[in-house]
């Protein structure tokens, strides 16, 4: 599979571009299929002693978490909401989104916990791209806001400032990298290059944005300016590498490594790995493995004081349909 999906890469842009839709409709299908089949269970890792703490198991799907700026909660979506996981009473809530009620796993928070960015599914568009616009409504409650007129987009990163968003969206023929300021709604390109682009994210200083791209044949994590210059590959390990996440103290990324290529896609249910890259000395450190992907660590989740994260692992229940 992978072997085909490089040559396709070089291929013409239209059936390149049918390969990724076809690649993220199967994603989309395999982890709905997956949803009453599984134990989802919220992880926590923690740096200092490299143990797995799980926080929460239940019977049922959910996805992606973030870590709140004040470290209270985990912020997760499930069938199309999202919700509040407390870390002290270990119990959830519904954090009320308004009309959105389609929300997918591309969500997070503000470093100054002011502002939360959704990204929903939003119904009744005749869209064979995907239907995904980003919303930004006030974190204590309000009426969401809809940024991104234009589909399919999903946010990965705010800005330190909490001024701009960076995103993944589909224009014309390919996924590109997209910035757009809070308040001004103008929409940049920052990345250019043929294949697929995904997984933006700040660093902790603004400076650059790190992200997932195939541009090179196969999937690995990429760093640019934040204007988009001076684009530079990170890693190449003969693992597909996807979500890098830079810790908020600006020493680590952490991403999430399929063990067996996978091409073009973030499939769920995978064998995968979380790698730790120093930003520092340029070495990667595998932390823990288990059955996961699409869902897993979609969006930032370290916690404020880059001491741990959260991430969702996986578990088929035996006697039903994956």
């Amino acid at each position: 599979m992978g072997s085909t999906i490089r040559s396709i890469l070089r291929d013409d842009a239209w059936t390149r571009t049918r390969w990724y839709l076809l690649i993220i409709l199967v994603c989309i299908t395999s982890s709905i299929k997956a949803q009453e089949s599984l134990i989802s269970r919220l992880e926590v890792f923690h740096l200092k002693t490299g143990q797995r703490e799980v926080v929460w198991q239940e019977e049922g799907h959910f996805e992606a978490p973030n870590w709140s700026p004040d470290g209270s909660y985990l912020l997760i979506n499930q069938n199309g909401l999202l919700y509040k996981f407390n870390l002290i009473s270990r119990e959830k809530e519904l954090l009320p989104t308004g009309s959105l009620d389609q929300c997918n796993n591309d969500h997070g928070i503000t470093t100054d916990g002011a502002f939360l960015a959704i990204s929903n599914n939003d119904p009744d568009i005749p869209s064979e791209t995907g239907t995904s616009r980003i919303y930004v409504m006030p974190l204590k409650g309000g009426d969401p806001r809809l940024l991104t007129p234009l589909y399919p987009s999903y946010w990965h990163g705010w800005s330190p400032d909490g001024g701009t968003i960076v995103y993944t969206a589909y224009r014309g023929d390919d996924y590109d990298i997209y910035s757009m300021g809070l308040n001004d709604s103008l929409e940049t390109r920052l990345t250019t290059e043929p294949g697929l682009d995904d997984g933006p994210e700040y660093s902790a200083d603004g400076a650059y944005i790190y992200y997932n791209s195939i541009h090179s044949g196969s999937m690995e994590i990429w760093r640019m300016n934040s204007d988009g210059n001076e684009k530079v590959q990170l890693t190449d390990d003969g693992f597909s590498n996807w979500f890098p996440h830079p810790s908020p103290d600006g020493r680590f990324l952490v991403y999430l490594a399929y063990l067996e290529d996978q091409g073009g896609g973030h499939p769920p249910m995978k064998n995968v790995a979380l790698q730790l890259y120093d930003l520092e000395t340029q070495h990667i450190r595998t932390l823990c493995s288990f059955t996961g992907g699409q869902g897993s660590i979609n969006v930032p989740s370290w916690s404020p004081d880059s001491e741990k994260f959260a991430f969702v692992s996986y578990e088929s229940i035996p006697g039903k349909d994956e």
